[in-house]
């Protein structure tokens, strides 16, 4: 019979990290602590240092870059979202089925 894995949460994994990044104790001393393999600690270690740099590192155009993209982006889709609101009216009138909250034939005067 085999042994399952064990799976650690994120909060688990950056206390270990953090407790790994303090350099308090040693790697080996950490995971007898906290019953897991050193090498899982100095992974979690790895990847939480490398984390930090991306936190501090962003970059504070890409943020304003995004912004001065999305009213684009939601124009076209509410332009999409209005012709397909139109042909599903127009079908409605085919098909002859009551559209709630309008009435077909008034979308469809034009």
């Amino acid at each position: 019979m085999e042994k399952q894995r064990r799976k650690h949460s994120a909060e688990f994994k950056a206390q270990v990290a953090l407790a790994a990044v303090r350099g308090v104790k040693t790697v080996s001393e950490i995971a007898a602590q906290y019953q897991v393999h050193p090498v899982m600690v100095a992974k979690w270690k790895q990847e939480a240092l490398t984390g930090l740099a991306g936190i501090f590192g962003k970059d504070k155009s890409k943020g304003k870059a995004d912004k001065s993209q999305d009213p684009a982006r939601l124009e076209r889709k509410i332009g999409q979202l209005t012709m397909e609101v139109e042909w599903l009216e127009k079908k409605c009138v085919q098909l002859g089925i009551p559209v709630t909250g309008k009435s077909c034939s008034a979308g469809m005067a034009n």
